[in-house]
This record gives structure tokens, sequence and C-alpha cells, in this order.
């Protein structure tokens, strides 16, 4: 069997900590390596099992990616799947999530819009609809900010150039409890981590010099993150292979789900190497899947 394990070329050995999920792959027997989704030298068709792992450069690149997802969806092979992988780049997808509790969000289109949404909130986190890592995000407190007239319109991370954008506000808990999030793999939850940010920073990504930690799975957070998996197979008609939740605690003291990263979560493998053998499971179960319903190297 083999699976191909997708990243870029900014990460050619993957994500961190790739060796750990290597090792477990390997001692089950499964050929894996690691491909960038961009290579034309791939060929997608002759893969039992394609697991988008790293490709952190598709912000820039999202039509493209989403196409390329398409591609290698039709064998029937892609792990969550180009339908997943649309709906979840574009972070609007928060406004959608019915009654799960989630951070308040609005969409803006224009800089009326941002400025409405800022008034609204008082202090407010603008992100880009499209993008990861934290890239493009602002906090702004004033509507006359001039930021949302300049910086947000033409910042170099955002993957165009003059949005659209969600607007969010500030949770302050983010600087004090900071962010958790729960790993749910083929409908478990298997493990969490706790992530606050560094100074005045309200990112918690290690590049703006965030920390990450292992803690043991809470009850709470691991049900909220099974609650959110399902809400999102139920919108899209099947259930998820994996996905990581992402939360915040409001100020009225609620768990709230802040994102929902199903297509290319990293697993902080390096924080949590038991997430290798996690996923893996994940993996050798839908290769078993494949001689009685998948497709043959005829199709």
């Amino acid at each position: 069997m083999t699976v191909l394990l997708v990243t870029s070329s900014t990460w050619p050995t993957g994500e961190p900590g790739a060796g750990v999920l290597d090792r477990a792959l390997a001692a089950r027997g499964i050929d894996a390596r690691w491909v960038c989704w961009d290579d034309p030298a791939v060929d997608w068709s002759h893969a039992d099992l394609v697991a988008v792992r790293s490709p952190w450069d598709y912000m820039t690149r999202p039509e493209e990616f989403l196409a390329w997802a398409a591609a290698v969806d039709r064998s029937g092979r892609l792990l969550n799947g180009a339908d997943v992988f649309a709906w979840n780049l574009d972070k609007v997808y928060l406004t959608a999530l019915g009654d799960l509790p989630v951070v308040p969000t609005r969409d803006a289109v224009d800089l009326a819009g941002l400025v409405r949404a800022v008034e609204e909130f008082g202090t407010a986190v603008v992100k880009p609809r499209v993008g990861a890592g934290g890239a493009g995000v602002l906090v702004v407190d004033d509507p006359a900010d001039p930021r949302l007239g300049q910086e947000i319109w033409d910042h170099p991370e955002l993957p165009v150039a003059r949005g659209p954008w969600v607007v969010q506000p500030l949770v302050e808990s983010v600087r004090t409890e900071g962010e958790t999030s729960v790993f749910v793999l083929d409908g478990r939850a298997v493990a969490q981590v706790d992530k606050l940010p560094s100074g005045d920073e309200v990112r918690v990504h290690e590049h703006f010099g965030g920390a990450t930690r292992a803690v043991p799975l809470r009850r709470e957070a691991a049900d909220l993150a099974l609650r959110a998996c399902a809400r999102v197979g139920e919108l899209l008609g099947r259930p998820l292979d994996y996905g990581r939740v992402d939360q915040m605690r409001l100020a009225d003291g609620r768990l709230v789900v802040s994102e929902l990263e199903v297509t290319e979560p990293g697993l902080y493998l390096d924080v949590l190497p038991g997430n290798a053998e996690a996923f893996t499971d994940l993996v050798a179960a839908r290769l078993a899947d494949w001689p009685s319903d998948g497709p043959s190297d005829g199709d």
C-alpha cells in the first residue's frame, strides 16, 4: 500500500516532527512518502491513499490548490476530500455552524463592513477569509484606525490584495488561558494542546513567539470538538476523517470554537508524538477499506 503525504516546497520533509509519523507508518508496513502538492512529477493516480498534511503555501494560491484537490479526489483516495477543503478554506464557514458555540464572527467584504464590525465589537480581530498561520491578522479598537484603509488593504501576507475578511471580537482570555486545540481522528478525540501567545501578541503560533504544550485531554474541550466535527459532517453529508478544533473561552465562561482545521491541521507531532500512532490508525483503517469498495488499478 502506498500513501502520499502532501506537503509544500517550503516543508519538503513534512510538518514539524514528521519523522515520528514516518516511523509509525513504516512499522505498520505502510509505504509512505512526502510529496509537494504542486509537483507535476507526482503520479497521484497510483497512490492507494493521499493525506493532506502541510501544504501551507496554499493560501497564496487557493484556487489552484482546490483544483488540484478536486483532480485527486476524483479517484476517491483523498482523506476528507476536496469538498471539505473548499468549505474550510474560507473562514466564513464560521458563520454557518448553526447553534454550535462559536466566537462571534462577521463577514466583511469592504472597508464599510470592516468599520461596522469594529464598531460592534469594540476591540476586534480582523483576519483574511483565506489564510493560515496568523498571516494578515490585525487587532483594531478604533473604527477610524488608518490600518483599516492601508495595512489591511495591501498587506504583503494576504493571498489577495483586497479582502474579503472575517471580523471577531478579541477574546481576552487568549492572553491568560490561551487557545486550546483538540485533535479528532476517525471520530475519536485523541489529544489536546494548549497554546499561549507571547507578550502583547494575540497570535499563538510559534513563529509569532507563541508556546504550545501537551495537556491531558479535557472532557469539556473533547465534547465540543466532537460536536463541531459532527456538525461539519452533517453539513457536508459525510463524516470527517480528521480535524483539529481550536477553542477559546469567552468572558461568560463558555468554551467556543475559534476555528475548525479540517484541511491541513498540523498534528504538533513534536509536542504530541502519540498523534502519529492515532493518524496511522486512521490511515490503516482507510487502506483496509479499499479492497472492498475502493478504486481498482484499472479505474
